[in-house]
């Protein structure tokens, strides 16, 4: 029987999330819980040991981008484990601050 890895969060990449779930529930009543299920989705696509997205960044990071918010996944993939080093703002980079937020999808 083959095994899901194990998915770890690093400490950073969790301040990341809450974060984004904080600002996306202030935005909007249970937008943030929105953003929690769908990056959840995302995590148990990767943990089906199916999905082996590029390598973005040598030796070993891959991306996952988000399609319906802002964000992206960098992670490592082992057979053991799925660590995630980040859940990346795209728009707070791109000089839009957490003061304005990432955008709000629209339905």
């Amino acid at each position: 029987m083959v095994s899901r890895p194990i998915l770890i969060i690093d400490p950073e990449a969790q301040i990341e999330i809450d974060k984004a779930i904080e600002w996306y529930e202030s935005a909007r009543e249970g937008l943030g819980f929105e953003f929690y299920n769908y990056l959840e989705g995302y995590f148990k696509t990767l943990q089906q040991n199916e999905a082996y997205f590029q390598i973005k960044r040598e030796p070993i990071f891959r991306e996952l981008p988000l399609k319906r918010f802002p964000y992206v996944i960098i992670y490592e993939h082992t057979y053991e484990e799925i660590y995630i080093y980040s859940v990346f703002n795209t728009r707070k980079e791109s000089g839009m601050n957490m003061e304005h937020g990432p955008a709000v999808p629209d339905y």
